[in-house]
């Protein structure tokens, strides 16, 4: 199954983890350790809506949409995202680099990718 934005996306316009996290079967605590958030930016609403918080959600979304066609479902998306190592950046996870603040890397290398780029 795959989860579409609308079912992320508050009426608000902020991004909810909440749904996301119950496709992946995973608990806020890792899913906040897994794109380089605290936990309490996650559980409480005025961090979950804080612009900083609300970009890296953004740019975990991004990154799994476009992985997910290729990894057949967004679950598998989450598994590439944590355990692929992409060797032009230093063998480093999606993981590893978004929490490091370097999301921009992997959404340009996954566009290299699906411009017929090699990995």
């Amino acid at each position: 199954m795959s989860i579409k934005i609308k079912d992320v996306v508050d009426h608000e316009g902020f991004i909810m983890a909440e749904a996301l996290l119950n496709e992946l079967h995973i608990t806020k605590r890792e899913f906040a350790h897994a794109i380089g958030l605290s936990h309490s930016a996650i559980i409480r609403k005025d961090r979950l809506h804080a612009v900083s918080t609300q970009q890296r959600l953004r740019q975990t979304m991004e990154i799994l949409k476009r992985i997910e066609p290729w990894a057949g479902s967004i679950s598998g998306a989450w598994s590439w995202y944590r355990t692929y190592p992409i060797p032009p950046l230093g063998d480093l996870t999606a993981e590893e680099l978004v929490s490091h603040g370097r999301a921009d890397d992997v959404r340009a290398y996954i566009s290299h990718i699906a411009e017929g780029g090699y990995a």
